[in-house]
């Protein structure tokens, strides 16, 4: 890995709607063009939800273009070669994934699904505010590393530790 390159990362999540376009709207704002993210599902829903799309507002992320759409897309020939990909649901991380081009490194960054959350439109904006922090905090953990001069297996143990900070998911399950 070198420091003068763009990285391709990954977001996966199994409905491509809340989680994972948080992270990509995350890291492509704060990766300050060495980074570009990506997002897709396993069995995405089909549309981005709304509370993900004022939580990006809110923190003063971009919150249009974004699509829900399958990892399929991901795994075609001409599609970008991604250098990580990112489980941030369980469901996600425990499926098969399709094969990706270039083995990228993988982790799992499981935070709980805001869009699971029930009640009043405090709580699930609170929920989708909590589960972007959670994200932001895992991105600017990873943003520290020093990528040019880490190696692989040191950078390894960096990722999984990054999947285990403050609000992870219990379900450690290796992405990919």
């Amino acid at each position: 890995m070198t420091a003068d390159r763009l990285y391709h990362v990954l977001f996966l999540c199994t409905g491509n709607s809340a989680r994972s376009i948080l992270a990509e709207s995350i890291l492509n704002a704060e990766g300050k063009g060495r980074f570009r993210a990506f997002s897709a599902g396993s069995q995405p829903k089909g549309k981005v939800n709304p509370y993900a799309l004022q939580a990006l507002q809110a923190l003063g992320y971009p919150s249009t273009g974004f699509s829900s759409k399958s990892w399929d897309v991901f795994a075609e020939l001409g599609a970008p070669e991604m250098d990580f990909i990112f489980t941030v649901c369980d469901s996600a991380a425990g499926e098969a994934c399709p094969v990706w081009i270039g083995h990228p490194m993988t982790a799992h960054w499981g935070v709980e699904d805001p869009a699971a959350v029930e009640g009043s439109e405090v709580e699930k904006g609170r929920a989708f505010a909590q589960a972007a922090r959670f994200l932001k905090n895992r991105i600017m953990a990873f943003l520290s590393l020093p990528l040019s001069s880490i190696d692989k297996l040191a950078l390894e143990q960096h990722l999984r530790q990054i999947g285990a900070m403050e609000g992870s998911t219990s379900n450690p399950v290796k992405a990919g």
